[in-house]
C-alpha cells in the first residue's frame, strides 16, 4: 500500500504560525496552491482520498479535485491551553512550560497531548488504513502531522520530530502497512 500526504497550502505567515490553527488559506496560500494544482491533482485517481479536519487541509483537498473525506484522527497535536497562540506569546508567558515541552516528549505543560501521544495517533491512523495491496491512499493535512507520521514511519528519536521541516505544498509517501513502512521522497 501506498499512503501520501500532501501539506495544506498555508493559512498564514510563519511569524504568525499559530497552535492547532483553524484559520482558512490565506492569499499567499491560494496562490502557491492555484501554481501546484498540474502537479498535484493527478492525486484524485487515489483509492482512498482524506483530509484534516481544518479549513486549509479542506480547502486544499477540494482545489486539487480530491473529494477528501475529513479525518479527526490527522487532526494536529491538541495544544490545550496554547491553542489559538504564537509560540512567541507562549514563550513570553510560560518560558519554563515551553523548555520543558521541547526537551520531554512526554509532557504536556500546555494540558493537551503529549508529542509522543500525538506521533502514536498518527500511526495509529497510518497503520489502520483499510487499502490492500498496491492501493493508493492520499491524505492532505498540516505539516505537523507530516513531520509526525515520518517520525512514526522511521521509528526516529523523538527529538527528530523538531529537526523536520515540511513545507505547505509538499509531498511524502509511506509504502508499506502496519508497523512496516519505508519512506518516499520525491
Amino acid at each position: 500500500m501506498l499512503v501520501t500526504l500532501i501539506a495544506a497550502a498555508r493559512s498564514s505567515s510563519l511569524l504568525d504560525a499559530r497552535f492547532d490553527d483553524e484559520r482558512p488559506l490565506d492569499a499567499a496560500g491560494w496562490q502557491a496552491l492555484e501554481r501546484a494544482i498540474p502537479r498535484l491533482s493527478p492525486m484524485a485517481a487515489a483509492e482512498l482520498r482524506y483530509c484534516s479536519p481544518t479549513p486549509c487541509s479542506r480547502q486544499t483537498g477540494d482545489a486539487l479535485g480530491l473529494a477528501p473525506l475529513a479525518q479527526p484522527a490527522l487532526r494536529e497535536c491538541d495544544m490545550g491551553r496554547w491553542r489559538g497562540l504564537t509560540l512567541q506569546q507562549v514563550t513570553a508567558h510560560e518560558p519554563h512550560a515551553v523548555d520543558v515541552w521541547l526537551a520531554d516528549p512526554r509532557s504536556a505543560p500546555h494540558g493537551g497531548e503529549s508529542l509522543l501521544a500525538f506521533v502514536s495517533r498518527i500511526g495509529g491512523w497510518l497503520d489502520t488504513r483499510p487499502v490492500e495491496g498496491d492501493g493508493l491512499v492520499v491524505a492532505v493535512t498540516e505539516a505537523t502531522v507530516i513531520r509526525a507520521a515520518m517520525l512514526y514511519a522511521l521509528k526516529a528519536p523523538p527529538a527528530s520530530y523538531w529537526r523536520t521541516e515540511v513545507q505547505p505544498l509538499s509531498v511524502v509517501s509511506f509504502h508499506g502497512c502496519r508497523g512496516r513502512w519505508s519512506l518516499r521522497l520525491g
